[in-house]
């Protein structure tokens, strides 16, 4: 057998490998002609991929740029960096800056550059921040790094904007212009969530409803000091209504605000959320006007509201911190002068309702005595220092017109060292302690150097408060149980005069008609509703009644009527509202399920000087006969318009019973002939034509087994 060579073995070998593994193919080209033209954009290809592309400014939304910088010689650069970087890390955390210089004089060139450690927080310097004004020189313009790319694609063709078409502003005093000067009130009912609001007009003889919205507000409702604005609460924020037909006007955003406060020109709004944990700062400030949110605050611990207090004319704003007050200017907000007024323990201070006036007091430290300060503002004269010693508690009280400031004034009756615990104590347990002293210290603020007067009360004072309108005040004082109400007048020159006082009475508040003159001795919480109207020109007591359960009582703006309510968060039962005239005439009585809220709508200051008012008061009797030809009229008017409706009710009765009629007689025939042609109809009583006859038959019987 012949032997195969080498050669026949490696092709057998490579014949069985083949019969073996499959065979290996070419690899394809994938390449594209050198002619071919792609014409498939990638956001065809890749679709949502392509949102998530990097772009060149990737990474650069936490920069911000800063123009507006003092330009200053390399010794003055570090104390100008300290100050910038302390204003812009209020609004985030700061990881890194960079201040250009000049390369010969190595000064700065006036911008500077900030990375935040969020985009947020770099949001936040440019709206907060922007407009900041460091000094009378510079003021701080501050943008994005990314809004440079932005400004540089501007068009250089502009194009005038189109003239939009005027759109009248709703009339948001239009409530003044009623002829007959009727006021309106508010009033707010059911439960939270579901509430029902309502806006009345006091006309006469009966209310007339202006508005009624279900859900208007999640909880209450308040007027503006001018009476302009209706505000209404909601998660997530304030909203303020106005015009003839309750239009909104402006929102502001704030989650879960409970408190709110205008300042007395209605140009800003503070908005508070104490309960709400995810605010960083739960106070707010806020143009009206414009919407803009002017400044925030963070309020720790528990407060008093209002937490802040505005001036008169809402040029400045103050609140309390540790040991000093801080007042601020608007519209900047800054504080006045870059720096608040040391007042080491200062426990309260009061605006002058008509002048730029801070009144604050301090307690004694140490031998340093106890002393109410008059400030004026912005100058921080001290115009008056009054001292007092032994002193346990002070409260302040204005005179509407500013002319009289009181201090109130609970002292010890002998020297103690008092500490922060026992000024504490003293202040917790003020009505049961048996040496405490009450003085009343008048300030005379339009008279020369500001006198003085003391009067002294040698019983516990329970209440106080000015007459609005006049030189009067009323306290209520005395042991409880046996509470007396006694009235002072105030003249220049003189001291405090002793005018009357009405013993054993039922009162812990008082309630001034805003026209002066009258005023409720009223006895709320635990004394069951007493009331009692005085009129302080010869102090005749007009009327002795109640109003059981009273939680509220509040004056209409003109000081004709009173109004005292039962509101649902005092008691579940009785819940309505009683309408007063200012002699204590009840006039209406309106029981209203679950009445959470009465507020009158405010009136601005009349335009009326008080020599014109004056006038108006000595010929009173002039247009009284004016104002009774309108009242018959008005009554006359309301008789005519139940008569009317009588004779309307009238014309729909005859109206039916002539339809009935006509049925009764096309129905004649048919009956007649179910009467056997009898007509009675024509019948009368003494008619014997027709016999009457009984007729009684058995209907049907069955007897039922009851099975016990």
């Amino acid at each position: 057998m012949a032997k195969k060579s080498s050669a026949d073995k490696t092709a057998a070998a490579d014949e069985n490998v083949d019969k073996s593994t499959p065979k290996v193919e070419e690899e394809p080209d994938f390449s594209d002609p050198e002619d071919y033209i792609d014409d498939i954009t990638d956001e065809e290809l890749l679709g949502d991929m392509i949102i998530s592309k990097p772009s060149e400014t990737d990474g650069h939304e936490t920069f911000i740029v800063v123009d507006g910088i003092p330009k200053v010689e390399p010794k003055r650069k570090e104390k100008l960096q300290s100050v910038i970087e302390k204003i812009l890390s209020k609004f985030g955390n700061i990881i890194n800056k960079y201040y250009p210089v000049n390369k010969e004089t190595e000064e700065t060139l006036g911008y500077a550059f900030f990375e935040f450690s969020t985009p947020q927080d770099a949001l936040t310097a440019v709206e907060k921040g922007n407009n900041y004004k460091l000094d009378k020189q510079h003021t701080f313009k501050i943008n994005l790094l990314t809004d440079f790319k932005k400004f540089e694609n501007l068009s250089e063709d502009w194009e005038p904007p189109s003239p939009q078409p005027f759109k009248a502003a709703a009339d948001l005093h239009s409530y003044l212009l009623d002829p007959d000067a009727y006021d309106q009130f508010c009033i707010v009912s059911g439960q939270p969530g579901n509430t029902s609001v309502q806006v009345w007009q006091n006309c006469q003889p009966e209310p007339m409803i202006v508005e009624d919205r279900p859900r208007w507000t999640e909880t209450w409702t308040k007027w503006s000091p001018l009476g302009t604005y209706l505000a209404t609460f909601h998660k997530l924020g304030v909203a303020l209504w106005g015009g003839p037909k309750f239009e909104q006007q402006h929102k502001f955003v704030q989650r879960n605000v409970e408190c709110i406060d205008f300042s007395p020109c209605e140009r800003y709004l503070v908005t508070y959320s104490p309960r709400d944990d995810s605010i960083e700062k739960k106070l707010s400030m806020w143009d009206i006007l414009t919407g803009q949110k002017k400044r925030s605050f963070d309020v720790k611990g528990p407060s008093i509201w209002p937490i802040f207090k505005w001036s008169h004319d809402d040029k400045y704003v103050a609140c309390m911190a540790e040991n000093t007050l801080c007042i601020y200017e608007t519209p900047s907000f800054g504080l006045l002068d870059k720096k608040s007024i040391s007042t080491p323990g200062i426990r309260d201070f009061s605006w002058s309702p008509t002048d730029n006036i801070i009144a604050f007091w301090l307690p004694e430290n140490k031998d340093v005595p106890a002393r109410v300060t008059l400030m004026e503002i912005p100058s921080r004269n001290e115009i008056r220092k009054n001292n007092l010693f032994n002193v346990a508690d002070c409260k302040i009280f204005w005179q509407k017109s500013g002319d009289y400031l009181c201090v109130k004034v609970d002292r010890f009756a002998k020297k103690k060292e008092k500490t922060e615990q026992k000024y504490t104590e003293s202040l917790q347990n003020l009505q049961n302690f048996q040496g405490i002293s009450y003085n009343l210290e008048i300030f005379h603020m339009r008279e020369k150097l500001i006198p003085v007067d003391s009067v002294e009360i040698k019983e516990p004072i329970h209440a106080f408060a000015w007459e609005p309108i006049g030189n009067k005040f009323a306290i209520i004082h005395g042991e409880s149980g046996a509470v007396s109400v006694s009235f002072y007048g105030v003249r220049m020159g003189n001291q405090p005069a002793f005018l009357k006082k009405f013993e054993k009475r039922s009162a812990n508040h008082l309630f001034w008609s805003p026209a002066g003159q009258f005023i409720v001795l009223a006895g709320m919480t635990t004394m069951s509703g007493a009331l009692e109207f005085v009129d302080t020109n010869d102090f005749t007591s007009m009327n002795l009644t109640d109003h059981y359960q009273t939680s509220d009582i509040e004056w209409d703006p003109t000081g004709r009527y009173v109004v005292t309510s039962v509101a649902s968060w005092k008691s579940n039962v009785d819940n309505g509202y009683w309408l007063w005239t200012f002699q204590g005439r009840i006039l209406k009585r309106v029981n209203l399920n679950q009445l959470n809220q009465f507020n009158w709508r405010p009136r601005p200051p009349t335009l009326l000087t008080p020599e014109q008012i004056k006038d108006i008061k000595k010929n009173l009797k002039k247009y009284s006969s004016q104002f009774e030809s309108k009242d018959r009229l008005r009554l006359t008017r309301a008789s005519k318009e139940l008569i009317e409706k009588r004779h309307q009710l009238m014309k729909e009765f005859e109206a039916y019973r002539a339809g009935r009629v006509e049925q009764h007689n096309n129905q004649k025939k048919r009956r007649l002939e179910l009467r056997q042609h009898i007509d009675t109809d024509e019948l009368d009583s003494d008619t014997k034509n027709v016999e009457e006859e009984i007729v009684e038959f058995f209907v049907k019987e069955e007897t039922f087994i009851i099975d016990n």
